[in-house]
C-alpha cells in the first residue's frame, strides 16, 4: 500500500503542468472501463460529460477521468486524455466506431499569478494528453498536475491522495484537488480539520487544538467579502475494487462527499464548485446495504485524509503575494 489512488489495482495516474502557466492537469486512467457516477455539491461547478453519468443515461462505464486547472478552459483536458485513449483503441464501441469516455471536472486557478496569455487556444488539451501518457502507479502529491495552481483561504492548496483497506479486503482510495474557498486548517494554526482521521502522521501528526476558540471557528474564505463564485472548487475521485452498480457508485460518491465537510471549513458554498466522482473496478463483491454503508464510511475518511495531504504537501507558487505553503509556516 502506497497510500495512493493506485493502490486499487487497474488504476493509473499521470500529471502534466506548466510552471509559468501555474496550472496543470491530472489524468486517471482505468486499465478496464470502470462503473462511474458523480455527486455535485458546490454552487459553481465546471464539469465534462456529467450528464452521461446520470443514472438514467445509457453508458455505465468510463475509461478515464480528467481533473484540471484552467476553469472552463481546462475542460479541454478531457479531450487530450480522450485522444490518447483513442490511439490505444480504447472506448465505447458502436460497430466500427470507438469513443473513449472521459468525464472531468475543473478548478479555477486563473488569478494565481501565472501567465495565462496563451493565445488563441488554451494549452489544456495538450496537457491532458501529456498527463495520460505519463500515467503510472506512482505519482507526486502537492503542487503538481491539476493541483499546481490550487489555493485555499489560508494556505497553498494542492493535490492529495490516500487509501484504505476494509476488514473484508475491499480497497478504497481517493484523489482530490484542493482549491477550496474555505480552509483545510483550524484558524491560523497548524491543525487540520481532518486530524481525527489521520493515519500514521501522513499530514504532520499535529492533531487538534486542546480547545476551540471563537476565532478558530470564525469563517475564513478566499477573497473575503469579495469572494467570487468562479475562483474556487475542490474536485476529485474515489475508487474502489468493490463490485458496484451505477446507482451504488452514486451512493458511494454521496457518502464519500462527507469527507469534504470533515476536512474543509466552510464547504459546499455558493462560491465553490465541489465535485466528487466515484468509480468501481468491480473485482470483489460487497453486501449492498451494510457493506456499502461501511465502504462509504471509510471512503469519506479517505477523502478527508486526501484533502489534508494535498495541502500538507503543497509548495508555494513563486509569485509576489503568493499564499504560503503549510510547511513554510509549520515545517515538515
Amino acid at each position: 500500500m502506497k497510500n495512493l489512488l493506485t493502490d486499487v489495482a487497474g488504476v493509473r495516474v499521470g500529471h502534466a503542468h506548466d510552471a509559468k502557466l501555474a496550472s496543470g492537469t491530472t489524468a486517471i486512467i482505468f486499465d478496464q472501463p470502470a462503473v462511474a457516477a458523480i455527486d455535485v455539491r458546490g454552487g459553481g461547478p465546471g464539469t465534462r460529460e456529467d450528464a452521461l453519468l446520470d443514472l438514467a443515461s445509457t453508458v455505465e462505464r468510463v475509461d478515464a477521468i480528467a481533473l484540471s486547472g484552467g476553469s472552463a478552459f481546462g475542460i479541454d483536458a478531457g479531450g487530450g486524455v480522450q485522444a490518447w485513449l483513442a490511439e490505444q483503441g480504447r472506448g465505447f464501441r458502436i460497430r466500427e466506431a470507438v469513443i473513449p469516455i472521459v468525464p472531468g471536472a475543473i478548478v479555477f486557478d486563473l488569478l494565481n499569478g501565472g501567465n495565462k496569455n496563451w493565445g488563441r487556444f488554451a494549452p489544456y488539451r495538450d496537457l491532458g494528453y501529456a498527463a495520460a501518457v505519463a500515467a503510472g502507479d506512482d505519482f507526486a502529491l502537492g503542487s503538481v498536475g491539476a493541483g499546481l495552481g490550487a489555493t485555499t483561504a489560508t494556505f497553498k492548496g494542492g493535490l492529495g491522495s490516500a487509501s484504505a483497506v476494509l476488514a473484508n479486503g475491499i480497497k478504497v482510495a481517493a484523489i482530490i484537488v484542493v482549491n477550496a474557498v474555505g480552509s483545510a486548517t483550524v484558524g491560523d494554526g497548524p491543525w487540520f480539520w481532518a486530524a481525527p482521521f489521520e493515519d500514521n502522521g501522513e499530514f504532520g501528526g499535529r492533531g487538534l487544538p486542546p480547545k476551540f476558540t471563537q476565532d478558530m471557528l470564525a469563517m475564513r474564505i478566499k477573497g473575503g467579502p469579495a469572494a467570487s463564485a468562479r475562483e474556487n472548487t475542490t474536485i476529485g475521485l474515489v475508487v474502489t475494487d468493490a463490485t458496484l452498480t451505477k446507482a451504488q457508485a452514486k451512493r458511494l460518491a454521496m457518502i464519500a462527499h462527507t469527507g469534504f465537510a470533515r476536512a474543509i471549513y466552510p464547504v459546499h458554498a455558493p462560491t465553490d464548485g465541489d465535485v466528487l466522482f466515484a468509480a468501481a473496478t468491480c473485482e470483489k463483491p460487497v453486501e449492498p446495504l451494510v457493506g456499502l454503508t461501511e465502504l462509504g464510511t471509510v471512503a469519506a475518511n479517505v477523502v478527508a485524509r486526501a484533502i489534508a495531504r494535498g495541502v500538507y504537501n503543497a509548495t508555494a507558487l513563486p509569485f509576489p503575494d503568493a499564499l504560503p505553503a503549510w510547511k513554510d509556516r509549520f515545517g515538515g
